[in-house]
């Protein structure tokens, strides 16, 4: 089967992103026949890439228009237009890509994967690390006990690097010409236009983005999760500074209780954004840590903290298992810390098994051609990866307040003021 026609939704995004998944990274791409943003400047240069596609500034009526007689669709809005815009497209029956996080709410992340069944087609969430094979080794490696049986993970970033933990502007200037403001908002309760919110710092306020937990947790949280199936928790819980539940808090903390699974032990997840970090201890030194080529890092003080900016460390009874970075994908530092030595996952002999992938969107390309389902799916992954991490907004808002879960029916049993995160209102006509 050829991949015929692609609908592409820039809106707002740099466009690299929209270069790299139609012309790059899909093996046989198809003609891209519409190209949506709010933005008149990232459309006009879309359109010199593709001059036959169609511009559109309201997904919507692009959907509407076109949505017929199209393959695939890409979704590449902010957070709380993907699930909108998504389920437009699962409802014309087309094959859909869509960025990470993958929703704005838990119930629109079950609300996609139920859609998705539905509708018998292909998708994809945009955690490209989800393809590496080192991501998946470590994860298969986990499930084989290397680090035996497994009672903490930590996960942090360096985000954000947007503003986070400031109040509403007071100032009401004009919507600049290029932008269209109203379909910017889409689901959103009405705002007037200010440059914090777009581009890029949306990401920041809890009507547009998901925090750094949502922008990054689908990255550095995926392979502890794959290889410890770390859905439906039971509590959670943070610490935040600089929350004012206008925009997410300028750092925090959130734990994690998720009960014993299919033998897997009860485990504790721990994230920390915004300068905090799991404690010093629990790291190999860096007269322990070696580099690629088994060199210790102990002359190099600045690679030693560069390495631990950002990353991901699954504590288990036999050792540690250490990801550095976003992605899971390093496989110069990744490695497993025990009995006082570090190993790096290249000199691990012990053998395990994981499918290969031949590339995050050829995944999604082979499969629409007849090939099997993506990995990160909405209905097998992504679905419950994003209900996961959106679970510790949930405990963000209630700032302190320990949130007990009922996975099963999306209900925060004790704190009922916070199921307006679980479930939201739209407006202006949008709906899911």
């Amino acid at each position: 089967m050829h991949i015929r026609k692609c609908l592409a939704m820039i809106h707002n995004l740099e466009q690299k992103i929209i270069l790299v998944f139609q012309t790059r990274q899909l093996p046989s791409p198809g003609d891209i026949v519409g190209i949506c943003d709010i933005d008149d400047g990232n459309l006009s240069k879309a359109s010199d890439k593709w001059p036959k596609a169609l511009k559109f500034y309201d997904y919507r009526k692009m959907i509407e228009k076109l949505g017929d007689n199209v393959d695939a669709i890409t979704v590449s809005t902010p957070d709380h237009n993907h699930a909108p815009a998504a389920a437009l497209s699962l409802k014309a029956g087309n094959h859909t890509f869509t960025q990470k996080p993958l929703t704005h709410t838990i119930e629109e992340a079950r609300h996609l994967a139920t859609l998705a069944k539905e509708a018998g087609v292909q998708t994809q969430m945009g955690n490209q690390g989800t393809a590496s094979s080192t991501l998946r080794r470590s994860a298969a490696l986990l499930k084989a006990g290397i680090v035996g049986k497994v009672s903490e993970v930590h996960v942090w970033t360096n985000r954000p690097v947007w503003p986070q933990g400031g109040g509403r502007p007071t100032d009401t200037p004009e919507v600049p010409a290029h932008i269209h403001w109203n379909e910017f908002l889409g689901p959103a309760k009405h705002r007037p236009y200010h440059p914090s919110y777009t581009p890029f710092k949306w990401r920041g306020w809890w009507d547009f983005g998901t925090g750094a937990l949502g922008d990054m947790a689908c990255h550095t949280l995926n392979m502890p999760f794959m290889g410890l199936d770390l859905f439906d928790p039971t509590s959670v819980v943070a610490e935040t500074e600089g929350h004012n539940k206008e925009t997410y808090p300028s750092k925090c903390k959130i734990v994690f209780e998720f009960p014993e699974y299919n033998g897997r032990a009860a485990v504790t997840l721990h994230w920390y954004d915004g300068g905090f970090k799991p404690p010093r201890s629990l790291f190999p030194t860096r007269t322990q840590f070696v580099d690629s080529n088994g060199k210790p890092l102990a002359a190099d003080n600045q690679k030693y903290a560069r390495l631990l900016n950002t990353g991901t460390l699954v504590v288990g009874d036999k050792g540690s298992m250490l990801s550095p970075g976003d992605y899971g994908h390093d496989t110069r530092t990744t490695g497993v810390f025990a009995n006082d030595e570090y190993t790096l996952l290249g000199n691990i002999k012990q053998e395990v098994e994981y499918p290969e992938s031949p590339g995050h969107f050829t995944e999604l390309a082979n499969a629409i051609k007849g090939g099997p389902a993506p990995v990160s799916s909405f209905q097998t992954y992504s679905g419950r990866l994003t209900e996961t991490i959106l679970l510790g907004n949930l405990a963000v808002y209630a700032n302190g307040k320990k949130i007990q879960w009922d996975a099963k029916n999306m209900v925060p049993t004790n704190a009922p003021e916070v199921a307006h995160i679980v479930r939201k209102e739209y407006h202006n006509g949008y709906e899911i």
